[in-house]
């Protein structure tokens, strides 16, 4: 299991698309080439700490667990990213990020 940060709105956009496209905040999967991820929640507090600790509770994040079966997972620097779109399919759980 890896897990991402999710602007609520990204998330519901996927939903309708079929697959998620953001890379992190304000990057999308084209302009990066990969969609960052976390190994675990230590991982992922870091990720909200560097880039998501200005946003307000107007601006949800949901945690996206994600199964990398089948999916384009490579670990560089100590984090998993996922080359190609993140199909809505592989992702078995969304819950809201603490403190959002």
């Amino acid at each position: 299991m890896i897990h991402h940060l999710a602007l609520a709105r990204d998330w519901a956009d996927a939903q309708k698309a079929g697959e998620y496209r953001i890379s992190t905040l304000g990057r999308t999967l084209d302009e990066e080439g990969f969609i960052h991820c976390s190994r675990d929640l230590d991982q992922l507090h870091t990720v909200h700490t560097t880039y998501y600790g200005h946003l307000t509770e107007t601006d949800p994040l949901l945690i996206l667990d994600i199964d990398p079966t089948g999916l384009d997972i490579r670990l560089e620097n100590g984090y998993p990213h996922l080359y190609g779109p993140l199909p809505i399919t592989a992702v078995t759980t969304t819950r809201p990020y603490p403190g959002t």
